[in-house]
């Protein structure tokens, strides 16, 4: 038995020798991958049509393969197509030559403008790349390069792969490729040349076809003819003729007040270099055949002018510094600095003595006017200007950030009533050349979670903006802010409404800042109603409220009627509530009076003792509901207004409700907190309705809580009788407990819901504390509301199609970045580069209308075409000139190069038609209007048979391109293998 399995144990030692070599390891792999790609066999496609290769779709996939431990990766480039079943069936002609080889004498796709090189070379529509996987490695030894193109033929010829395969050799950046495509007795070999200095023999087309008919080495005589096809490419830089339309803001005009303080409110557009660089001219002659022309190193019939296809393309600047974009990448450097306001200006101005030194120059103001004015409408610069006084004190004027004719003029800007002497009118001021409120482009604020376009903290963005870029950067801001802040307190002590804010409480919407702004602005209007009610009349100042159900006419009740109840006009304020103006007036007794029924109110507790009260605070009487107990009508109370909430206050106050935990003790404390409202318009019920009970507080303030059903009493009757919900009878109810404890006692006398006092010194804290950072983060929104409201403005000048995608996909995407609180600097630097691209694209379409002059057309049909012409030249990578340099824009364009020859040549046109005397010479010398080509590229084609003359007749192709310093040729040499 150990004898017979000796043997069987060798067979499990016997090693594999057919693919030892990591050169044949190689070779399978190529083949493996080739197999995967399905690339095997002839599969013929439809003849390529016109521009494909541009238009077309283009696509790849990659493998990797090593040669040993040397990695390359192994890529298939292709063009899509799609196939029809008819197409299929033709594949099985055995004779037909390789696709590849057909392609090669195809002329609808010569010098594609945008395509892989490969591409341009040889018109392939379809190839594999074998390449060094590492950028840095590169095939240099001769040896390896003959190695991998004997590894390309033997996986080829195993495969029948019909499908060019190339490898890349030398460095990558010379572009070297040389390759093999088989079919059936046919190989097509792909050489190329590549030299930094042009062999003066092969600057010209005779040279060329030497090489290419050398290289072929037909036998046949004579050889038939050669098909050509020329390109030469000239470049214009000089644009010195047509200088940038685009001027820098003009900032003497800023302070000297030619323009005055509006031009804070506008933001600065445009590129402030030409964004257009160079324009590239490609004259094309396509189809040529040897003998036709002549070009050698003496003489050459290629004239520009009359080559029957010109394209053009533009070569744009990288980077062109914009307006736009500098002023909010500026804006959102702001937002990484960590110093504070006091810091960066030196001592804080927020002191008692800057204070009275203003009190003190108010005063001498007063004593030094000529007619006894009330001190407030006297005072209207020191108004505006408050902070300034103070700063002095501390810092000389000259150490000022910012230049006062300059702070003068965004004070104003910002603060427009502060120049007229109706200060005290109250009114919200607002710009009347923004557009309408219910416009989409006004409503962006909601999207942006940023201010109205025609807010103050809208304008104040702008002018920190402009601050920031030209007038003190940093130091600049912190001293607006400053003399804002200190604004801000001025208003609130004296009165003074702020304007561009819309009144009312807090827009959620907004940004933090405006909240705050409008937060403030409730608290003056608060505290002025009451001073003027104090001064105006002996009788109660109020406050109206409409609690919070729906169906209550109160919710109808807006800030108007606000406004005029606080000027101690009743009757106008409830003018909406009923017609019959004689229905609210209410005789309010003496002040004793009210307190003693105050007092009554705690010691006598049923409705019985209460119905004894005096009503007190009645706003007018519902219509149709009368109280359960008496049978008297109702009377909706005058109540208080629910204090209005920032979103941070309403955050702080949700966190506090969620820390009472979901115990009962924290849930009854959680009522509690939540009931202030509740409490004080029962109070306010309970004084304008004497003797009520709790049923009928429900029915007016939440209606669907008191069931009422028709039932039958004794006598037989329908009656409606009326209970409260399931809700309303749960156990120690919060209403219920509300509803005991409140006395009757009406909004005027009632502790104050919103202490405005403390919210405005709060507010004032707040706006105090911001760093320029803060701000900055606070206002971002704002100023890229306003950047995309002026790129849309200016984009609705030009029409430019493209545009209106991308501006749609920046508000998409700034919508989603800027609700969250703290973006990130990442994703706001790309809707800043966004930004930065639609102002460039718009700086370009302008820069090519000045240069072609659409606007000096006379003829509307050229002016069209010109219009037509230019935006295809922003959208497309070449775009053909119609009527070449016959057309319209072909004679522009040649203008433009005969214009930047005689300003290279400094001569004048005058000398010039003295030189250009004769027919002859004029025509000689509309060489010299162009400069030379910066680019010449030719493609060489015929069909010959090779090796022997009865070979297979085959494609020849060889492509080369000379510039000033690289000459290259890519040849494709078909031969015969079928005896060979």
């Amino acid at each position: 038995m150990a004898a017979d399995s000796e043997p069987e144990s060798e067979v499990f030692e016997i090693t594999d020798f057919t693919t030892a070599s990591e050169w044949e390891r190689f070779i399978s792999k190529v083949e493996e991958v080739l197999n995967d790609w399905k690339l095997i066999g002839n599969s013929l496609g439809r003849p390529l049509e016109k521009g494909i290769f541009t238009s077309g779709t283009w696509e790849e996939k990659s493998d990797e393969i090593s040669f040993a431990d040397f990695k390359f990766s192994i890529t298939h480039h292709y063009l899509v197509q799609e196939s029809t079943e008819k197409e299929r069936k033709d594949e099985v002609l055995e004779d037909a030559i390789p696709q590849s080889m057909q392609d090669l004498l195809c002329m609808n796709n010569d010098f594609p403008p945008r395509a892989h090189c490969l591409v341009r070379w040889y018109g392939l529509r379809e190839f594999v790349v074998i390449a060094p996987a590492a950028h840095s490695d590169a095939v240099l030894s001769e040896s390896k390069c003959n190695l991998l193109l004997s590894s390309v033929s033997i996986a080829l010829g195993n495969t029948g792969c019909q499908v060019p395969l190339f490898v890349q050799i030398h460095h990558k950046w010379r572009r070297m490729y040389v390759g093999e495509c088989q079919g059936p007795g046919v190989r097509t070999d792909f050489e190329m040349v590549h030299l930094r200095k042009v062999p003066n023999q092969y600057t010209h087309l005779s040279g060329l076809l030497d090489i290419f008919k050398s290289k072929i080495g037909c036998p046949l005589t004579p050889l038939p003819p050669v098909s050509i096809a020329i390109r030469f490419t000239y470049v214009l830089q000089d644009w010195q003729q047509y200088f940038w339309p685009q001027q820098p803001p003009d900032l003497d005009a800023l302070v000297g007040g030619e323009v005055g303080g509006l031009e804070f409110g506008k933001l600065p557009f445009g590129a402030c270099e030409d964004p257009i660089s160079e324009l590239h001219l490609a004259t094309t002659w396509p189809h040529l055949t040897e003998g036709i022309i002549v070009d050698n190193d003496v003489y050459s019939d290629l004239d520009p002018i009359q080559a029957p296809h010109w394209s053009v393309r533009v070569r744009k600047a990288d980077n062109p510094q914009c307006l736009l974009g500098d002023f909010i990448t500026e804006f959102l450097k702001i937002c990484r600095r960590k110093e504070s306001t006091d810091e960066i200006l030196g001592r804080s101005t927020f002191e008692e003595e800057g204070r009275e030194t203003a009190d003190i120059t108010h005063a001498l103001s007063k004593l030094t006017e000529p007619t006894p004015v009330p001190i407030h409408k006297l005072s209207v610069s020191n108004m505006v200007h408050t902070a300034k006084k103070k700063i002095r004190k501390h810092r000389g004027v000259e150490e000022s950030p910012l230049n006062n004719d300059v702070l003068n003029a965004i004070l104003l800007f910002l603060f427009p009533d502060a120049a007229s002497e109706k200060l005290l009118e109250g009114t919200t001021s607002t710009d009347h050349n923004n557009p309408p409120s219910d416009s989409e482009d006004y409503n962006l604020y909601n999207q942006f979670k940023s201010a109205p376009s025609d807010s103050l903290t809208y304008k104040l963005a702008l002018c920190l903006c402009m601050i920031n870029f030209y007038h003190g950067g940093l130091k600049g801001v912190a001293h607006l802010w400053q003399e804002f802040v200190l604004e801000m307190r001025f208003r609130w002590e004296n009165n003074f409404l702020i304007p561009g804010l819309a009144s009312g409480a807090p827009d959620l919407r907004c940004c933090l800042l405006h909240q705050k702004l409008q937060m403030l602005n409730c608290c003056i209007e608060r505290k002025k109603a009451r001073d003027e009610g104090k001064k105006i009349s002996t009788s109660d100042t109020v406050t109206i409220a409409h609690p919070g159900d729906a169906g209550k006419i109160g919710d109808q009740l807006g800030p108007d009627h606000l406004k005029d109840t606080e000027k101690g006009e009743m009757g106008k304020s409830w003018d909406s509530w009923s017609d019959s103006e004689e229905e609210f007036f209410e005789c309010l007794s003496d002040t004793e009076e009210l307190k003693g029924n105050g007092q009554e109110s705690g010691k006598k507790g049923g409705p019985k003792e209460m119905a004894n009260l005096k009503p007190e605070g009645r706003l007018y009487q519902h219509g149709k509901l009368t109280l359960l107990h008496n049978g008297e009508p109702l009377y909706i109370p005058v109540t208080q207004e629910p204090a209005p909430m920032t979103e941070d206050l309403l955050e702080e106050q949700s966190e506090v409700l969620a820390k009472l935990g979901t115990s009962a003790e924290g849930a009854h404390l959680r009522a509690r907190m939540q009931s202030a409202c509740l409490l004080s318009d029962m109070e306010s019920f309970k004084a304008a309705n004497p003797g009520c009970l709790l049923e009928d507080f429900v029915r007016w303030y939440s209606p669907r809580d008191y069931i009422e059903e028709e039932v039958t009493d004794d006598k037989g009757n329908i009656v409606l009788k009326g209970e409260l919900s399931a809700r309303m009878k749960i156990p120690s109810n919060m209403w219920v407990e509300a509803w005991e404890t409140a006395k009757p006692i009406p909004a005027r006398r009632q502790r104050r819901l919103f202490d405005d006092t403390r919210e405005a010194e709060k507010v004032l804290h707040y706006l105090a504390i911001q760093k320029p950072a803060d701000l900055a983060r606070h206002l971002l929104p704002c100023v890229i509301h306003a950047a995309v409201l002026k790129v849309k403005e200016e984009e609705s000048l030009e029409n430019i199609s493209s545009i209106k995608k991308i501006i749609k996909q920046i508000v998409s995407h700034s919508s989603k970045v800027l609700h969250f609180p703290n973006p990130e600097d990442k994703k706001l630097e790309e809707i800043i580069h966004q930004i930065i691209s639609v102002e460039a694209i718009i700086a370009r379409a302008r820069s090519l209308k000045a240069k072609f002059g659409t606007e000096k057309c006379e003829q509307e049909e050229e002016k069209e075409d010109l219009e037509r012409f230019v935006s295809c030249l922003l959208e497309q990578p070449e775009v053909l000139v119609t009527g070449a340099g016959r057309g319209h824009a072909g004679r522009i364009i040649h203008n433009l190069f005969v214009n930047a020859q005689r300003a290279a040549a400094m001569t004048s046109p005058e000398e010039e038609l003295k030189r250009t005397a004769s027919p002859e010479e004029r025509r000689q010398n509309m060489v010299s209007d162009f400069p030379p080509p910066a680019g010449r590229e030719l493609i060489l084609r015929t069909t010959v048979p090779r090796p022997a003359p009865y070979s297979k007749a085959l494609p020849q192709r060889m492509y080369s391109v000379l510039t000033k310093e690289d000459f290259r040729l890519a040849g494709a040499f078909s031969s015969d293998t079928s005896f060979f």
